[in-house]
């Protein structure tokens, strides 16, 4: 597997380093995780690596593209790997739980701006709110 995230750094011409390769793991395997979040896990692997060092891999691999951040309203910045799909969110108002949602419907934008003002549009970000199962339920046991 660091194979494939070594892969993933060179494609987009970033050196292969261990903080890197840590915080890629890191969001392989959690969806839509905070920079404290990422932090935590990359200290699990790398006890000494700093915020520092997480913040600037974080930007690194966000202005290569590897990485997504997304910023729900009112909510902290979070991280995804999975990039270049225009896929959107689903936001819990109760808890913040984030989830993803394939693009709304057909491709890329897969939105059509009632008037695009004279811009090439190529993305569009949909963040949906509501209620996730769990919170309905606790409310729903009350």
């Amino acid at each position: 597997m660091a194979s494939d995230l070594e892969a993933q750094l060179r494609s987009v011409s970033l050196r292969v380093t261990r903080p890197r390769l840590a915080v890629l793991a890191a969001l392989r395997d959690h969806a839509h995780i905070d920079t404290d979040t990422v932090i935590a896990l990359v200290r699990a692997e790398l006890p000494r690596v700093s915020h520092q060092a997480v913040y600037d891999v974080l930007r690194a691999l966000t202005s290569a593209g590897l990485v997504r951040r997304i910023e729900p309203a009112g909510a902290t910045a979070r991280y995804e790997s999975r990039v270049g799909d225009n896929h959107h969110h689903v936001v819990c108002r109760s808890c913040g739980a984030i989830a993803d949602v394939d693009c709304t419907v057909g491709h890329a934008p897969c939105l059509t701006p009632s008037d695009d003002q004279g811009f090439l549009v190529d993305e569009a970000e949909v963040v949906f709110w509501g209620t996730c199962p769990d919170c309905a339920n606790r409310r729903g046991a009350q």
